[in-house]
């Protein structure tokens, strides 16, 4: 539990020392703002493409769970029939005898 709060203040720490490193930097104002902009752009482009594959992912696996929906009701289907036609041949056969 405490190790997980160490790495949580060092994750923290170091968010916060990047921000402020980019602030006190030598730069501009404006170049400050540009070099943020560009870097929160580009981590929203490949935040997206992620969000993209994963509902690619999320799709292709639900295609595939109906797919395999559809067989196992196919086969079930075909097991009832075939239960209730044995049933009907040993209903026939039991009362001959």
């Amino acid at each position: 539990m405490a190790t997980d709060e160490c790495i949580k203040g060092f994750i923290i720490g170091g968010l916060i020392g990047a921000a402020l490193g980019i602030l006190y930097a030598p730069k501009s104002g404006k170049e400050t703002r540009e070099k943020i902009f560009n870097s929160a752009e580009s981590v929203l482009v490949k935040a997206k493409e992620q969000c993209e594959e994963a509902l690619k992912t999320i799709e292709k696996l639900a295609g595939d769970e109906k797919e395999l929906y559809a067989e196992k009701k196919e086969r079930l289907k075909k097991a009832l029939e075939a239960g209730v036609e044995a049933y009907k041949q040993e209903k026939t056969s039991a009362s001959k005898a």
